[in-house]
């Protein structure tokens, strides 16, 4: 299939993407872009084909600033590219006109010098012909990645560098591309790289690093924690279970901490302060301990503040 055929065939299924009024196909839109980076597309062919106005109109309809980027480095290529050959047949339209003007002047000197200027005007297009291919291969863009934002791609090695703490087991995904996946369902909850993005890169950084939580690592790496998942999850999802088992004892001391201080108790006067020897204290009884052992008194001195217990 030559190239030219490749570019309509391309150009037919942009066509159906940008008629598409819900925005879908962003994806197979990317792949197209992509795969019109790689052609060696002419100028003969960017006039027969027309496909820089079906590019503009895919990113003018687009929301994926991916797809926007992307569709933007091809037609400032080709308005390149145009502009540099426009720019040559200016010079040879000039260069013709120079000549032209110098030939009928030396018409009337003799044939001998009209016979030298027109090999001149011979081999001046010959020069134009030959810089031509140079300057359209070096307008044109590398087939390698689109992205150049410095922070994102910071933010994807440092993911990356997190999951290569263990060895990656096999069958799993490449560390690469768990991260470059990770990177972009971050990116896309929040569309910019403010430090809202950035504290949530460096929070699953922290995790999949985390020497002591190898649980959540191996998880992602072997498909079982999916990338959307995991952009999303909370500290509390995210942490080991041993960090988890901590905060459960937290959480039940804090209860446990709130309930003492809502029951009001007792009031007695035969338990003593040993810290300000009065007998004006308040106590609770409750049962810590299994259902056989007896309860535990909570005693506080209404006086001083003091709190102790006794079984």
């Amino acid at each position: 299939m030559s190239v030219e055929e490749e570019v309509f065939k391309i150009q037919k299924k942009m066509s159906k993407i940008t008629s598409n009024d819900e925005g879908s196909g962003q994806e197979q839109a990317l792949d197209l872009l992509k795969a019109l980076q790689q052609l060696s597309i002419n100028l003969e062919i960017l006039t027969k084909t027309r496909i820089g106005m079906t590019v503009n109109e895919l990113r003018k309809s687009s929301k994926d600033e991916e797809v926007i980027s992307l569709a933007k480095t091809l037609i400032k290529n080709w308005k390149r590219f145009l502009a540099n050959t426009t720019s040559s047949k200016d010079s040879n339209s000039n260069s013709n006109s120079k000549s032209s003007s110098k030939s009928s002047s030396s018409n009337s000197a003799g044939s001998s010098s009209s016979s030298k200027k027109n090999d001149k005007k011979k081999e001046e297009p010959k020069k134009t012909e030959v810089e031509k291919p140079k300057v359209s291969q070096s307008t044109f863009p590398t087939s390698s990645g689109t992205m150049t934002d410095a922070v994102r791609l910071k933010c994807r090695e440092m993911l990356a560098n997190a999951l290569k703490v263990d060895p990656t087991p096999e069958g799993c995904c490449e560390p690469e591309e768990l991260a470059e996946e990770l990177e972009e369902a971050i990116h896309a909850e929040f569309r910019n790289t403010d430090m809202k993005y950035k504290n949530r890169v460096r929070s699953r950084v922290a995790n999949l690093k985390d020497a002591k939580n190898p649980t959540l690592r191996s998880n992602f790496l072997c498909g079982a924690v999916t990338a959307q998942q995991l952009a999303k999850m909370t500290p509390e999802e995210m942490a080991s279970d041993e960090m988890k088992k901590i905060r459960e004892k937290f959480v039940k001391e804090a209860i446990h901490d709130a309930q003492l201080a809502t029951v009001q108790g007792t009031k007695t006067d035969l338990l003593k302060c040993g810290k300000c020897k009065k007998r004006n204290c308040t106590y609770n009884q409750l049962q810590t301990r299994s259902a056989d052992e007896p309860m535990t008194t909570f005693v506080m001195c209404n006086e001083c503040g003091n709190r102790w217990k006794f079984c």
